[in-house]
């Protein structure tokens, strides 16, 4: 009789540990589905902010983000020295009566555009082996600044350079022979649509 007084209390108490264990609440982690979303949005943005460049194949590097052309090298690699403001005008303009890749329109960079390109993501290297941070589909062992257009209000002597190393730009003289040009020029989607859409518009009235 005491065995089986025994085996009925270990019996009851491991049925009274199974119902404690079924009526302990399922412990839910707070905001734990939205981590992962916050994670992934942040991932997102992250990517958004890399241009994304493409190689034409003709000595140019199309940003398809910004809708515009450059110039695969820069006046560097083009001289093997320095060039003032004015000189880096000249070097567009001489771009644009060679029709280099078949246009004509090439100039300075605004100090926004010239912005476009850089991004601490990417790594390139300039004439001193120094990291610039543009896309590597850009030649290597050029300048690691641009001219731009832009000049600076009520004094005019002075034009604004951007450095591809540390991504701030500044005021220099324009007689600055020290520093580079990297030219681009605006790309003009033109409407396209299938010949056979165009055949079509013909019976159309």
């Amino acid at each position: 009789m005491a065995d089986e007084k025994e085996e009925t209390k270990e019996e009851t108490k491991e049925e009274t540990k199974e119902e404690l264990i079924d009526d302990e609440p399922e412990t839910e982690w707070v905001g734990a589905d939205e981590w992962g979303e916050e994670e992934e949005e942040n991932v997102a943005l992250v990517e958004e902010e890399v241009p994304a460049f493409v190689d034409n194949g003709d000595g140019t590097i199309g940003d398809t983000h910004a809708s515009l052309m450059w110039k695969q090298d820069d006046s560097f690699k083009e001289f093997g020295y320095g060039i003032n403001w004015f000189e880096a005008q000249d070097y567009a303009e001489v771009l644009n009566e060679k029709k280099f890749a078949g246009f004509d329109d090439w100039r300075l960079p605004s100090g926004e555009e010239a912005k476009s390109i850089f991004s601490f993501t990417q790594s390139n290297s300039d004439k001193d082996g120094a990291e610039t941070h543009i896309s590597d589909l850009f030649e290597s062992g050029g300048g690691h600044n641009t001219w731009t257009y832009e000049e600076k209000p009520d004094y005019q002597q002075y034009a604004q350079k951007f450095s591809f190393i540390t991504g701030n730009d500044i005021w220099e003289h324009k007689d600055d022979e020290y520093s580079h040009c990297r030219v681009t020029r605006d790309v003009i989607s033109e409407d396209w649509e299938p010949e056979w859409r165009k055949d079509t518009k013909t019976f159309e009235r």
